[in-house]
């Protein structure tokens, strides 16, 4: 995947790193090179294209800076004792650093703890902890900001054709992680819908959200929440889905049943057949993250720290680093700053 130019930043900072590796840069306590720095990588599943391209940037990234990768994942959505086993193992075997996407960040709280006390540094991708300084470091999508967008976006595509909106919301799990709770909020408020509670899903009380459903980020779970909702509100119009898989799920209830061409879906991934589908028209609009920016500066950032004893440094403003999130969609609106799907297909990952 090619860096993209709004992200000039990220690249001189890996040159920067680079630059420092190659330098020899140590001090007191941290290894030199001639130690071989070992990082692990732990994922939710292997049955996402999101995580997929998180490895594989990884992979790229700890074979350019000539360190060792080792690469774990969840055997199923919300396996977070498969995530807790890894990091027991990594740490036992001696990692310098661990980058995880936790399935259940309340639950790894004590798995992170013990690793850090063993000296380990430990980075969450993608998905945050509720309480940032769990964590050495956090390398993320702003979710809310990503959500904020699709929800002014459509929005104003609603009103511009004159449709009173009737909206599904389609969130991750029974009990939402930090990434389902600032997706789903920042479409409501992108849509102008106050949130009562900050931390919940579900708080808030408006008549233009008619459902809301758990789809586990899977196409299945998308598909099954999307003909149960229907069936119970069928004036839905609007679907704001947590991600692609779910998404494409939605999409594929909604064309067996006839209604496709009448319901808007809107979601966040950034995927190359999550874009395609919007030129298809299949959705209305997707946000992009950067999940292989995410795994090469988690890499970057362990191989550092084991040189040098530096830490990631956040995003000014924000209490974790930003990678970055773009709209796509192939029916710009005023005041919402998107991409086309030509550039989109070009910038896109998977």
């Amino acid at each position: 995947m090619t860096k993209v130019n709004h992200w000039a930043g990220i690249a001189a900072l890996a040159s920067c790193v680079f630059a420092l590796l190659a330098a020899g840069c140590g001090n007191g306590g941290v290894s030199t090179d001639a130690d071989e720095v070992m990082v692990g990588l732990i994922t939710k599943t292997d049955g996402n294209p999101f995580f997929v391209a998180m490895a594989e940037g990884a992979r790229q990234r700890a074979y350019e800076l000539d360190v060792k990768l080792r690469v774990y994942t969840g055997e199923h959505d919300g396996d977070w004792e498969s995530q807790a086993r890894a990091m027991a193992e990594l740490v036992e075997d001696g990692a310098d650093g661990i980058l995880i996407t936790p399935s259940d960040p309340m639950r790894l709280g004590d798995a992170v703890q013990k690793a850090r006390e063993a000296g380990v540094l430990v980075i969450a991708l993608d998905t945050p902890f509720e309480q940032r300084d769990t964590v050495d470091g956090t390398l993320a999508t702003d979710n809310f900001r990503a959500g904020e967008l699709i929800g002014r976006w459509a929005k104003a595509r609603l009103e511009a054709e004159g449709r009173e909106a009737r909206i599904a919301t389609l969130d991750g799990y029974p009990t939402p992680v930090s990434v389902d709770v600032l997706r789903n909020q920042g479409f409501l408020k992108g849509y102008g819908i106050d949130v009562k509670d900050a931390g919940k899903i579900g708080d808030e009380d408006d008549a233009r959200i008619v459902g809301r459903g758990v789809t586990l980020g899977t196409e299945e779970g998308g598909r099954r929440a999307m003909e149960e909702l229907i069936g119970e509100n069928p004036s839905i119009n609007l679907v704001y889905a947590i991600n692609e898989p779910a998404a494409t799920g939605v999409h594929g209830a909604l064309t067996e049943l006839g209604l496709a061409e009448d319901v808007l879906i809107v979601t966040i991934d950034g995927g190359c057949a999550g874009v395609r589908r919007v030129a298809a028209g299949e959705f209305g609009a997707t946000v992009m993250q950067y999940p292989l920016e995410m795994a090469r500066l988690g890499v970057e950032a362990v191989a550092e720290h084991a040189r040098t004893g530096d830490k990631p440094e956040n995003t000014p403003g924000l209490d974790f680093h930003d990678t970055g999130a773009v709209l796509v969609t192939g029916e710009p609106v005023a005041g919402v700053p998107s991409i086309g799907v030509a550039e989109g297909l070009r910038e896109c990952w998977g």
